[in-house]
């Protein structure tokens, strides 16, 4: 898929350092509990961490009690891209930044009680947060 960000990996990695590189452009996750995007509350915009690209409002948050933050629907369809990912021996569903191509997590069909049954893991890595 052609991104409209595109960067080699060297600039990758010199721009996002090695732990949201191996996040946002080898698809690691990071320690649950660990993230410093879990608890936050404040009203703002999620965005990616590689390319500043809007992705989730604070109002789709909400605590699915996973350890990772998680939200029931990105802030426009076509801001995520979703892909099938059969690692670690299990059928998933990863979450990609669509301008960038950047790994976010994977979105689960367990969101029990959200209007649309979803639940978005993303690793507080890839994120930034933008307060209201």
């Amino acid at each position: 898929m052609t991104y409209n960000v595109n960067k080699s990996e060297q600039e990758w990695r010199e721009e996002l350092g090695d732990d949201k590189f191996a996040i946002l452009r080898e698809a690691s996750t990071e320690r649950p509990w660990t993230g410093e995007l879990l608890d936050e509350q404040r009203a703002g915009t999620y965005t990616c961490a590689a390319c500043n690209a809007e992705l989730f409002i604070s109002g789709t948050k909400f605590d699915s009690g996973c350890g990772w933050p998680s939200f029931y629907e990105s802030v426009r369809p076509e801001a995520v891209e979703l892909i099938e990912d059969n690692t670690l021996g299990m059928t998933r569903t990863e979450v990609r930044c669509a301008n960038c191509g950047s790994h976010l997590g994977h979105v689960f069909p367990d969101g029990f009680g959200t209007p649309t049954g979803d639940r978005y893991c993303m690793n507080s890595l890839s994120l930034n947060f933008e307060e209201k």
